[in-house]
C-alpha cells in the first residue's frame, strides 16, 4: 500500500501562445518538484516546446484524480485548442479569446475544487485588448472571475512588496489612494500573511506616495491627510504597521529585516527594487483569493520564443511557492 501523501494538483496556464510559457511550462514538466502538474492550453503547442529544448514530455489527458507521485518528464493537461496557428514570437488578435479561455478554465477549476492551485504564465495584455476584449491583467480577470477583492503581492527571498494600487495611469495615482483602498489593501495582506504564510504578528511597512513621504505636506498632503490616519485606525484594531515611510531608504538591507512584507502606492515604486533584488526568482501571488494562485515576474519575451533559451526560474519558483501554499 502506498503510504505517500497525495501531491497537490496544480493548474498550470500556458499564456500566451507565442510567447515563451509553453516552453516553460515543459522545463517546468522535466524537473522533480512534488506537485501533480495540470497544463491548461493547447497541448501540441507544448509538445513543439518540448522539442525546441530536448525534453523528452509524456503527456497524459487529465482525469481529475489525486496522485501520489510524478515522474520528471510527466505532464497531464486540459486540452484547449488555439484557435489560430500560433508562429513563435508572433502575436495573432484570434488566439486572444483563447487566452481568455484558458484563465476561465483554470480559475474556474480552482473555484469547483478541482485543482488546489493555479500558477500562471504570462499573458500579453496588448493582444487581448486589440482583440476588444477588455483586459487588465490576470489579478483582476481572477478577482472578477471569483467576485472578491484581492491585492498584488510580489515575493523574492528576503523580501515581498504588495501593492496599493497596480496597472494605473502614474496621474491616476493619488486619486487612487484612499482609506478605503489602503484598508482594504492592508487587511487582505494582513490576512493572508497570517492565514497563508503562517505569520501570526506581520510587521507590515507602508510607503508614502510623495518624495520623503510628503515632508510633513510640503511636498504633498497624502501622507498628512490620508495614510497616516488610515493606518492609526488600522493599529488600534492590532495590525503592526509602520510608516508612512520615505520610500527612497524604505529597502536598505537593516530595514528590509524589521519587516515581514511592504505596501508600496504604485506599481514602480516597490516593484523595481524587488525584481532588482531578485530577479529570476521573484513570484507575482493574488492575495484575497479563494484559492492560491502564483505567476511569474516577467513578460512574454516574444524575442525568445522558440529558441528554446528562456528561463523557467521564474516558473519554477512560482510552483514551488504554490505547492507549499497549497500545503499549508
Amino acid at each position: 500500500m502506498n503510504d505517500r501523501p497525495f501531491l497537490p494538483r496544480l493548474a498550470v496556464t500556458l499564456g500566451e501562445p507565442a510567447g515563451i510559457g509553453p516552453e516553460l511550462v515543459a522545463a517546468l514538466a522535466a524537473t522533480g518538484i512534488a506537485a501533480d502538474l495540470i497544463a491548461i492550453g493547447d497541448k501540441d503547442l507544448l509538445l513543439l516546446a518540448a522539442q525546441a529544448r530536448g525534453i523528452a514530455l509524456t503527456l497524459e489527458a487529465d482525469d481529475g484524480q489525486w496522485r501520489r507521485e510524478r515522474a520528471p518528464g510527466t505532464l497531464r493537461y486540459a486540452h484547449i485548442p488555439a484557435p489560430a496557428p500560433v508562429v513563435s514570437g508572433k502575436l495573432d488578435v484570434r488566439n486572444a479569446p483563447h487566452v481568455i479561455a484558458v484563465l476561465a478554465r483554470a480559475a474556474d477549476g480552482c473555484l469547483e475544487g478541482e485543482f488546489d492551485a493555479l500558477v500562471t504564465a504570462p499573458v500579453q495584455k496588448s493582444i487581448v485588448n486589440d482583440a476588444g476584449i477588455a483586459f487588465s491583467g490576470h489579478t483582476e480577470f481572477f478577482a472578477d472571475r471569483a467576485k472578491c477583492d484581492v491585492a498584488m503581492l510580489l515575493v523574492a527571498p528576503g523580501l515581498r512588496v504588495a501593492l496599493a494600487t497596480t496597472h494605473l495611469p502614474l496621474s491616476e495615482v493619488p486619486a487612487a489612494i484612499t482609506p478605503a483602498t489602503l484598508v482594504r489593501v492592508l487587511r487582505i495582506v494582513h490576512n493572508d500573511l497570517r492565514h497563508r504564510f503562517g505569520i501570526d504578528h506581520p510587521r507590515i511597512a507602508v510607503l508614502g506616495l510623495n518624495p520623503h513621504a510628503g515632508e510633513r505636506g510640503h511636498l504633498g498632503r497624502e501622507e498628512v491627510d490620508v495614510i497616516a490616519p488610515t493606518l492609526a485606525a488600522l493599529r488600534a484594531d492590532g495590525m503592526h504597521l509602520e510608516g508612512p515611510l520615505s520610500a527612497d531608504t524604505a529597502f536598505v538591507p537593516a530595514q528590509r529585516a524589521r519587516f515581514d512584507a511592504y505596501l508600496a502606492m504604485y506599481h514602480d515604486q516597490g516593484l523595481p527594487v524587488l525584481k532588482a533584488l531578485g530577479f529570476g526568482d521573484a513570484v507575482n501571488v493574488t492575495l484575497g483569493l479563494p484559492f492560491v494562485r502564483t505567476s511569474v515576474d516577467h513578460g512574454t519575451a516574444l524575442d525568445l520564443a522558440g529558441t528554446g533559451r528562456a528561463n523557467p526560474a521564474s516558473l519554477i519558483a512560482a510552483t514551488k511557492l504554490a505547492t507549499e501554499l497549497a500545503r499549508a
